[in-house]
Protein backbone atom coordinates (compact mmCIF):
# COMPACT_ATOMS: atom_id res chain seq x y z
CA UNK A 1 0.00 0.00 0.00
CA UNK A 2 1.36 3.23 -1.39
CA UNK A 3 2.63 5.65 1.66
CA UNK A 4 0.63 9.00 2.85
CA UNK A 5 3.70 10.84 1.24
CA UNK A 6 3.60 9.26 -1.95
CA UNK A 7 -0.21 9.99 -2.09
CA UNK A 8 0.32 13.50 -1.11
CA UNK A 9 3.17 13.84 -4.26
CA UNK A 10 0.35 12.61 -6.82
CA UNK A 11 -1.86 14.56 -5.67
CA UNK A 12 0.51 17.54 -6.10
CA UNK A 13 1.22 16.11 -9.95
CA UNK A 14 -2.42 16.00 -10.68
CA UNK A 15 -2.81 18.72 -12.89
CA UNK A 16 0.64 18.21 -14.46
CA UNK A 17 0.10 16.38 -18.00
CA UNK A 18 0.56 12.11 -18.14
CA UNK A 19 0.46 12.02 -14.54
CA UNK A 20 2.09 8.44 -13.08
CA UNK A 21 2.67 6.46 -10.34
CA UNK A 22 6.08 7.28 -8.56
CA UNK A 23 8.86 4.45 -9.26
CA UNK A 24 9.56 2.32 -6.29
CA UNK A 25 12.95 3.97 -5.30
CA UNK A 26 11.39 7.50 -5.73
CA UNK A 27 8.72 6.50 -3.00
CA UNK A 28 9.41 8.14 0.89
CA UNK A 29 9.74 4.90 3.37
CA UNK A 30 6.60 4.31 4.11
CA UNK A 31 7.74 3.21 8.35
CA UNK A 32 8.46 7.02 8.64
CA UNK A 33 4.96 8.23 10.12
CA UNK A 34 6.54 12.33 10.80
CA UNK A 35 7.04 13.48 7.38
CA UNK A 36 3.68 12.76 5.44
CA UNK A 37 2.58 14.87 8.55
CA UNK A 38 4.91 17.57 7.96
CA UNK A 39 4.16 17.74 4.37
CA UNK A 40 -0.04 18.15 4.88
CA UNK A 41 0.59 20.84 7.65
CA UNK A 42 3.46 22.34 5.38
CA UNK A 43 0.88 22.64 2.27
CA UNK A 44 -1.93 23.77 4.72
CA UNK A 45 -0.33 26.44 6.34
CA UNK A 46 2.22 27.59 3.49
CA UNK A 47 1.58 31.23 2.21
CA UNK A 48 3.28 30.60 -0.46
CA UNK A 49 1.30 27.82 -1.81
CA UNK A 50 -2.57 29.79 -0.51
CA UNK A 51 -1.18 32.90 -2.59
CA UNK A 52 -0.17 30.62 -5.65
CA UNK A 53 -4.14 28.87 -5.04
CA UNK A 54 -5.12 32.56 -5.43
CA UNK A 55 -3.76 33.25 -8.48
CA UNK A 56 -5.48 30.09 -10.04
CA UNK A 57 -8.72 31.67 -8.37
CA UNK A 58 -7.90 35.05 -9.97
CA UNK A 59 -7.26 33.36 -13.69
CA UNK A 60 -10.17 30.90 -13.32
CA UNK A 61 -12.45 34.15 -12.93
CA UNK A 62 -10.62 35.99 -15.95
CA UNK A 63 -12.04 33.30 -18.03
CA UNK A 64 -15.55 33.93 -18.64
CA UNK A 65 -14.62 37.96 -18.40
CA UNK A 66 -12.06 37.67 -21.70
CA UNK A 67 -15.04 36.09 -23.65
CA UNK A 68 -17.76 38.38 -22.22
CA UNK A 69 -19.77 40.74 -24.81
CA UNK A 70 -18.69 44.56 -24.23
CA UNK A 71 -21.32 46.67 -22.32
CA UNK A 72 -24.34 48.23 -24.39
CA UNK A 73 -24.09 51.79 -24.08
CA UNK A 74 -27.53 53.60 -23.23
CA UNK A 75 -27.88 57.31 -24.66
CA UNK A 76 -31.07 59.92 -22.96
CA UNK A 77 -30.90 63.10 -25.08
CA UNK A 78 -33.28 66.05 -26.03
CA UNK A 79 -33.35 67.88 -29.48
CA UNK A 80 -35.08 70.89 -29.70
CA UNK A 81 -35.64 73.74 -31.93
CA UNK A 82 -34.46 77.29 -30.59
CA UNK A 83 -33.96 78.65 -26.99
CA UNK A 84 -37.68 80.17 -26.15
CA UNK A 85 -39.28 77.14 -24.70
CA UNK A 86 -39.42 73.41 -25.43
CA UNK A 87 -40.84 72.81 -28.58
CA UNK A 88 -41.65 68.93 -28.25
CA UNK A 89 -45.17 68.41 -29.40
CA UNK A 90 -45.17 71.50 -31.01
CA UNK A 91 -42.60 71.41 -33.61
CA UNK A 92 -41.58 68.13 -35.46
CA UNK A 93 -37.82 68.55 -35.06
CA UNK A 94 -38.24 68.56 -31.18
CA UNK A 95 -37.95 64.93 -29.66
CA UNK A 96 -36.69 62.89 -26.43
CA UNK A 97 -33.87 60.63 -27.38
CA UNK A 98 -33.43 57.22 -26.07
CA UNK A 99 -30.51 55.44 -27.79
CA UNK A 100 -29.05 52.26 -27.41
CA UNK A 101 -25.60 51.12 -28.65
CA UNK A 102 -24.72 47.55 -29.02
CA UNK A 103 -20.76 46.46 -29.78
CA UNK A 104 -20.72 43.15 -31.43
CA UNK A 105 -17.26 41.18 -32.03
CA UNK A 106 -16.49 39.89 -35.20
CA UNK A 107 -17.50 36.41 -35.47
CA UNK A 108 -14.54 34.51 -33.56
CA UNK A 109 -12.86 37.27 -31.78
CA UNK A 110 -14.19 36.47 -28.20
CA UNK A 111 -13.52 32.85 -28.48
CA UNK A 112 -9.95 33.38 -29.21
CA UNK A 113 -9.84 35.80 -26.46
CA UNK A 114 -11.15 33.20 -24.05
CA UNK A 115 -9.38 30.38 -25.57
CA UNK A 116 -5.95 33.16 -24.32
CA UNK A 117 -7.12 33.16 -21.31
CA UNK A 118 -7.95 29.66 -20.41
CA UNK A 119 -4.20 28.99 -21.85
CA UNK A 120 -3.18 31.20 -19.06
CA UNK A 121 -4.92 29.40 -16.36
CA UNK A 122 -3.12 25.95 -17.31
CA UNK A 123 0.00 28.15 -16.81
CA UNK A 124 -1.25 29.31 -12.81
CA UNK A 125 -1.90 25.82 -12.63
CA UNK A 126 1.71 24.52 -13.42
CA UNK A 127 3.36 27.33 -11.41
CA UNK A 128 1.03 26.20 -8.52
CA UNK A 129 2.09 22.50 -8.51
CA UNK A 130 5.69 23.89 -9.53
CA UNK A 131 5.17 25.93 -5.89
CA UNK A 132 3.91 22.93 -4.01
CA UNK A 133 6.73 20.84 -5.44
CA UNK A 134 9.23 22.95 -3.91
CA UNK A 135 7.69 23.32 -0.54
CA UNK A 136 7.62 19.15 -0.78
CA UNK A 137 11.54 19.45 -1.33
CA UNK A 138 12.13 21.62 1.24
CA UNK A 139 10.31 20.23 3.81
CA UNK A 140 12.04 16.69 3.01
CA UNK A 141 15.48 18.37 2.96
CA UNK A 142 14.59 20.25 6.20
CA UNK A 143 13.16 17.00 7.84
CA UNK A 144 16.63 15.13 6.34
CA UNK A 145 19.06 17.41 7.84
CA UNK A 146 17.26 16.81 11.35
CA UNK A 147 17.44 13.80 10.98
CA UNK A 148 20.92 14.00 9.92
CA UNK A 149 22.17 16.05 12.79
CA UNK A 150 20.62 13.75 15.20
CA UNK A 151 22.49 10.69 13.33
CA UNK A 152 25.70 12.46 14.07
CA UNK A 153 24.58 12.55 17.98
CA UNK A 154 24.37 9.18 17.96
CA UNK A 155 27.90 8.91 16.85
CA UNK A 156 28.81 11.21 18.92
CA UNK A 157 27.59 9.26 22.31
CA UNK A 158 29.48 6.13 20.39
CA UNK A 159 32.62 8.25 20.12
CA UNK A 160 32.32 9.40 24.08
CA UNK A 161 31.37 6.12 25.25
CA UNK A 162 34.99 4.78 23.17
CA UNK A 163 37.02 7.74 24.05
CA UNK A 164 36.20 6.85 27.96
CA UNK A 165 37.32 3.45 27.51
CA UNK A 166 40.28 4.47 26.05
CA UNK A 167 40.70 6.63 28.68
CA UNK A 168 40.00 4.17 31.59
CA UNK A 169 42.68 2.02 29.88
CA UNK A 170 45.33 4.86 29.76
CA UNK A 171 44.59 5.50 33.38
CA UNK A 172 45.09 2.15 34.65
CA UNK A 173 48.05 1.70 32.29
CA UNK A 174 49.68 5.28 33.86
CA UNK A 175 48.97 3.83 37.20
CA UNK A 176 50.55 0.61 36.98
CA UNK A 177 53.72 2.57 35.20
CA UNK A 178 52.88 0.88 31.42
CA UNK A 179 52.11 3.78 29.90
CA UNK A 180 53.13 7.21 30.05
CA UNK A 181 50.95 10.19 31.31
CA UNK A 182 50.79 11.46 27.91
CA UNK A 183 48.34 8.96 27.17
CA UNK A 184 46.34 9.90 29.72
CA UNK A 185 46.34 13.70 29.17
CA UNK A 186 45.19 12.67 25.30
CA UNK A 187 42.61 10.68 26.01
CA UNK A 188 41.45 13.49 28.42
CA UNK A 189 41.90 16.04 25.87
CA UNK A 190 40.30 14.45 23.07
CA UNK A 191 36.85 14.02 25.91
CA UNK A 192 36.82 17.41 25.94
CA UNK A 193 36.75 18.38 22.32
CA UNK A 194 34.08 15.84 22.07
CA UNK A 195 32.02 17.80 24.58
CA UNK A 196 32.29 20.59 22.80
CA UNK A 197 31.32 19.01 19.33
CA UNK A 198 28.27 17.96 21.48
CA UNK A 199 27.47 21.82 22.10
CA UNK A 200 27.63 22.63 18.54
CA UNK A 201 25.44 19.56 17.63
CA UNK A 202 23.03 20.14 20.58
CA UNK A 203 22.33 23.78 18.85
CA UNK A 204 22.72 23.17 15.05
CA UNK A 205 19.85 20.24 16.50
CA UNK A 206 17.33 23.24 17.57
CA UNK A 207 17.92 24.94 14.35
CA UNK A 208 16.90 22.06 12.69
CA UNK A 209 14.11 21.73 14.42
CA UNK A 210 13.11 25.72 13.72
CA UNK A 211 13.60 25.21 10.31
CA UNK A 212 11.03 22.52 10.17
CA UNK A 213 8.46 24.54 12.13
CA UNK A 214 8.94 27.31 10.40
CA UNK A 215 7.85 25.73 6.91
CA UNK A 216 5.09 23.74 8.75
CA UNK A 217 3.86 27.50 10.71
CA UNK A 218 4.37 26.38 13.76
CA UNK A 219 5.80 27.30 16.85
CA UNK A 220 9.55 27.40 16.74
CA UNK A 221 10.21 25.64 19.66
CA UNK A 222 7.55 22.60 19.14
CA UNK A 223 9.40 19.06 19.38
CA UNK A 224 9.76 17.57 16.03
CA UNK A 225 9.99 13.71 15.78
CA UNK A 226 12.64 11.63 14.08
CA UNK A 227 11.32 8.06 14.21
CA UNK A 228 13.21 6.73 11.11
CA UNK A 229 17.08 7.06 12.21
CA UNK A 230 19.28 7.84 9.11
CA UNK A 231 21.34 5.08 9.59
CA UNK A 232 18.50 2.14 9.22
CA UNK A 233 17.66 3.61 6.17
CA UNK A 234 17.88 1.04 3.15
CA UNK A 235 16.62 2.11 -0.73
CA UNK A 236 15.82 0.55 -3.08
CA UNK A 237 17.20 -0.73 -6.71
CA UNK A 238 17.79 2.26 -8.81
CA UNK A 239 15.58 2.59 -11.96
CA UNK A 240 17.57 3.03 -15.24
CA UNK A 241 17.81 6.22 -16.73
CA UNK A 242 15.35 6.35 -19.56
CA UNK A 243 12.51 5.39 -16.57
CA UNK A 244 13.34 8.22 -14.24
CA UNK A 245 13.02 10.50 -17.58
CA UNK A 246 10.15 9.79 -18.46
CA UNK A 247 8.77 9.94 -15.15
CA UNK A 248 10.19 13.54 -14.91
CA UNK A 249 8.88 14.22 -17.91
CA UNK A 250 5.24 13.32 -17.23
CA UNK A 251 5.45 14.72 -13.63
CA UNK A 252 7.53 18.23 -14.15
CA UNK A 253 5.48 21.18 -13.50
CA UNK A 254 8.32 23.32 -15.53
CA UNK A 255 8.19 21.32 -18.54
CA UNK A 256 4.45 21.36 -18.18
CA UNK A 257 4.11 25.15 -17.70
CA UNK A 258 6.82 25.56 -20.74
CA UNK A 259 3.96 24.30 -22.96
CA UNK A 260 1.33 25.66 -21.68
CA UNK A 261 2.82 29.00 -22.15
CA UNK A 262 3.55 27.76 -25.79
CA UNK A 263 -0.03 27.24 -26.12
CA UNK A 264 -1.08 30.82 -24.75
CA UNK A 265 1.06 31.98 -27.64
CA UNK A 266 -0.17 29.97 -30.34
CA UNK A 267 -3.70 31.39 -28.93
CA UNK A 268 -2.03 34.76 -28.82
CA UNK A 269 -1.19 34.72 -32.40
CA UNK A 270 -4.18 33.47 -33.56
CA UNK A 271 -5.81 36.03 -32.21
CA UNK A 272 -3.70 38.89 -33.37
CA UNK A 273 -4.93 37.41 -36.82
CA UNK A 274 -8.25 37.54 -35.98
CA UNK A 275 -7.65 41.14 -35.16
CA UNK A 276 -7.73 42.65 -38.92
CA UNK A 277 -11.41 42.21 -38.83
CA UNK A 278 -13.89 45.15 -38.25
CA UNK A 279 -15.77 44.95 -35.40
CA UNK A 280 -19.72 45.74 -35.37
CA UNK A 281 -21.76 48.00 -33.31
CA UNK A 282 -25.70 47.77 -33.59
CA UNK A 283 -27.55 51.10 -33.08
CA UNK A 284 -31.26 51.17 -31.91
CA UNK A 285 -33.26 54.82 -30.80
CA UNK A 286 -36.91 55.93 -30.59
CA UNK A 287 -37.53 59.74 -30.63
CA UNK A 288 -40.90 60.30 -28.56
CA UNK A 289 -42.08 64.21 -30.46
CA UNK A 290 -45.11 64.78 -27.53
CA UNK A 291 -48.56 64.80 -29.85
CA UNK A 292 -46.72 63.81 -32.84
CA UNK A 293 -45.93 60.30 -34.20
CA UNK A 294 -42.46 59.29 -32.85
CA UNK A 295 -39.55 58.90 -34.90
CA UNK A 296 -36.91 55.64 -34.47
CA UNK A 297 -33.41 54.99 -35.90
CA UNK A 298 -31.87 51.97 -36.33
CA UNK A 299 -28.50 51.69 -37.89
CA UNK A 300 -25.18 48.86 -38.02
CA UNK A 301 -22.04 49.96 -37.53
CA UNK A 302 -18.16 48.94 -38.17
CA UNK A 303 -14.76 49.98 -37.39
CA UNK A 304 -12.24 51.04 -40.28
CA UNK A 305 -9.16 48.90 -39.52
CA UNK A 306 -7.60 51.33 -42.13
CA UNK A 307 -3.93 51.59 -39.21
CA UNK A 308 -3.66 47.47 -39.76
CA UNK A 309 -0.20 47.73 -41.47
CA UNK A 310 0.70 49.91 -38.90
CA UNK A 311 -0.77 48.21 -35.80
CA UNK A 312 -2.07 45.00 -36.37
CA UNK A 313 0.69 43.66 -38.98
CA UNK A 314 2.98 44.55 -35.96
CA UNK A 315 0.82 42.75 -33.17
CA UNK A 316 0.90 39.57 -35.65
CA UNK A 317 4.69 39.51 -36.08
CA UNK A 318 5.18 40.09 -32.32
CA UNK A 319 2.55 37.12 -30.81
CA UNK A 320 4.64 35.05 -33.64
CA UNK A 321 8.23 35.93 -32.25
CA UNK A 322 6.68 35.13 -28.44
CA UNK A 323 5.14 31.85 -29.72
CA UNK A 324 8.75 30.91 -31.24
CA UNK A 325 10.39 32.17 -27.73
CA UNK A 326 7.85 30.00 -25.78
CA UNK A 327 8.42 26.94 -28.21
CA UNK A 328 12.18 27.23 -28.15
CA UNK A 329 11.79 27.39 -24.50
CA UNK A 330 10.10 24.15 -24.21
CA UNK A 331 12.91 22.33 -26.10
CA UNK A 332 15.47 24.32 -23.68
CA UNK A 333 13.48 22.91 -20.54
CA UNK A 334 12.80 19.54 -21.67
CA UNK A 335 16.53 19.62 -22.10
CA UNK A 336 17.84 20.53 -18.61
CA UNK A 337 15.01 18.10 -17.56
CA UNK A 338 17.15 15.09 -19.13
CA UNK A 339 20.18 16.51 -17.83
CA UNK A 340 19.70 16.91 -14.17
CA UNK A 341 17.87 13.57 -14.59
CA UNK A 342 20.37 11.99 -15.62
CA UNK A 343 22.89 14.09 -13.10
CA UNK A 344 20.75 12.22 -10.14
CA UNK A 345 20.79 8.78 -11.76
CA UNK A 346 24.57 8.95 -12.43
CA UNK A 347 24.97 10.36 -8.85
CA UNK A 348 22.97 7.84 -7.13
CA UNK A 349 24.29 4.95 -8.72
CA UNK A 350 28.15 6.51 -7.08
CA UNK A 351 26.32 6.37 -4.24
CA UNK A 352 24.49 3.59 -3.72
CA UNK A 353 27.32 1.31 -4.50
CA UNK A 354 29.87 3.82 -2.13
CA UNK A 355 26.39 2.53 0.49
CA UNK A 356 27.48 -1.10 -0.44
CA UNK A 357 31.15 -0.27 0.39
CA UNK A 358 30.28 1.07 3.69
CA UNK A 359 27.91 -1.76 4.24
CA UNK A 360 29.93 -4.70 4.10
CA UNK A 361 33.17 -3.66 4.34
CA UNK A 362 34.40 -0.43 6.20
CA UNK A 363 32.30 -0.38 9.05
CA UNK A 364 32.35 -3.99 9.99
CA UNK A 365 36.28 -3.25 9.47
CA UNK A 366 36.07 -0.12 11.28
CA UNK A 367 34.05 -1.63 14.47
CA UNK A 368 36.52 -4.63 14.56
CA UNK A 369 39.37 -3.03 13.99
CA UNK A 370 38.71 -0.12 17.02
CA UNK A 371 37.70 -3.07 19.70
CA UNK A 372 40.91 -5.18 18.53
CA UNK A 373 43.02 -1.67 18.75
CA UNK A 374 41.58 -0.90 22.12
CA UNK A 375 42.41 -4.75 23.52
CA UNK A 376 45.78 -4.72 22.18
CA UNK A 377 46.35 -1.23 23.78
CA UNK A 378 45.14 -2.49 27.15
CA UNK A 379 47.75 -5.43 27.21
CA UNK A 380 50.36 -3.47 25.98
CA UNK A 381 50.77 -4.50 22.51
CA UNK A 382 50.41 -1.00 20.91
CA UNK A 383 51.29 2.48 21.31
CA UNK A 384 48.53 4.57 22.07
CA UNK A 385 49.02 6.61 18.51
CA UNK A 386 47.59 3.29 16.94
CA UNK A 387 44.10 4.34 19.51
CA UNK A 388 44.08 7.62 17.58
CA UNK A 389 44.67 6.36 14.52
CA UNK A 390 41.75 3.71 14.66
CA UNK A 391 39.88 6.34 16.17
CA UNK A 392 39.97 8.73 12.87
CA UNK A 393 39.27 5.57 10.70
CA UNK A 394 36.21 5.59 12.89
CA UNK A 395 34.84 8.86 12.32
CA UNK A 396 35.99 9.09 8.83
CA UNK A 397 33.95 5.78 8.04
CA UNK A 398 31.03 5.74 10.33
CA UNK A 399 30.31 10.11 9.27
CA UNK A 400 30.92 9.41 5.87
CA UNK A 401 28.36 6.52 5.73
CA UNK A 402 26.01 9.09 7.30
CA UNK A 403 26.77 11.95 4.96
CA UNK A 404 26.74 9.49 1.84
CA UNK A 405 23.13 8.31 2.97
CA UNK A 406 21.98 12.09 3.38
CA UNK A 407 23.60 12.66 -0.01
CA UNK A 408 21.60 9.83 -1.79
CA UNK A 409 18.15 11.60 0.44
CA UNK A 410 18.90 14.57 -1.38
CA UNK A 411 19.40 13.53 -4.44
CA UNK A 412 15.98 11.12 -4.51
CA UNK A 413 14.12 14.67 -2.89
CA UNK A 414 15.22 16.47 -6.09
CA UNK A 415 13.53 13.54 -8.34
CA UNK A 416 10.53 13.52 -6.05
CA UNK A 417 10.73 17.27 -6.64
CA UNK A 418 11.46 17.17 -10.48
CA UNK A 419 14.20 20.02 -9.58
CA UNK A 420 15.87 21.83 -12.11
CA UNK A 421 18.70 22.63 -10.17
CA UNK A 422 22.34 21.32 -10.24
CA UNK A 423 22.15 17.84 -8.05
CA UNK A 424 25.31 18.95 -6.60
CA UNK A 425 25.92 15.74 -5.23
CA UNK A 426 28.74 14.17 -6.14
CA UNK A 427 32.07 15.09 -4.57
CA UNK A 428 30.21 17.07 -2.02
CA UNK A 429 29.00 14.72 0.43
CA UNK A 430 30.96 13.26 3.20
CA UNK A 431 32.53 10.17 2.15
CA UNK A 432 36.18 9.58 2.59
CA UNK A 433 36.39 13.60 3.47
CA UNK A 434 38.11 11.93 7.58
CA UNK A 435 35.67 14.52 8.89
CA UNK A 436 33.51 14.04 12.17
CA UNK A 437 29.78 14.04 11.96
CA UNK A 438 27.93 16.50 13.03
CA UNK A 439 30.40 19.80 13.37
CA UNK A 440 28.77 22.81 12.42
CA UNK A 441 30.96 25.35 12.55
CA UNK A 442 30.09 26.08 9.48
CA UNK A 443 26.73 27.44 10.38
CA UNK A 444 23.15 25.58 11.01
CA UNK A 445 22.15 23.09 8.08
CA UNK A 446 20.13 24.53 5.41
CA UNK A 447 16.48 22.93 3.76
CA UNK A 448 16.84 24.62 0.54
CA UNK A 449 18.50 23.91 -2.58
CA UNK A 450 19.24 20.67 -4.31
CA UNK A 451 22.40 19.98 -2.85
CA UNK A 452 22.47 21.27 0.46
CA UNK A 453 24.26 19.49 3.05
CA UNK A 454 25.32 19.48 6.61
CA UNK A 455 29.63 19.56 6.03
CA UNK A 456 31.12 18.44 9.18
CA UNK A 457 34.48 19.72 9.99
CA UNK A 458 37.33 18.35 10.58
CA UNK A 459 38.21 16.41 13.64
CA UNK A 460 40.55 18.20 15.80
CA UNK A 461 44.19 16.70 16.74
CA UNK A 462 43.77 13.72 14.36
Amino acid sequence: MPSLLCLVVLQLTRATPGDTALPALLQPDPADRVLPALVSETLAHSPDDARARADVSAQRAHVPQAGALPDPTLVLGIQNDGFQGLKIGVDPTSFWQVLMNVPLSWPGKRGLREEVADSQLGVAEAALQRVRLTLLGEVERAYLDLRLIRGQLVLQERLESLWKQAEEIARARYQVGEAPQSDLLRAQLERTRLRLRRLALEAAERTGVEVVNRLRVHPLDEPVETPLALADARLGPLPGPEALVADAEARSPDLALALRSAGTAEARVKSAYRERWPDLSLTAAIMPRGKLEPMWAASVGLTLPIYWWDKGSRAVDEAEAVRTSEQEGVESVRQLLVLRTRERHTALTALLESLEVYRHGLLVQSDATVRSTLFQYRVGKVPFAAVLEVMRGLVTDEGGYLGTLADAERVLIGLREVSLQSPGVIGSGTAGRGTVPGAVAAGPPTSSGAGAAVAPASAPGM
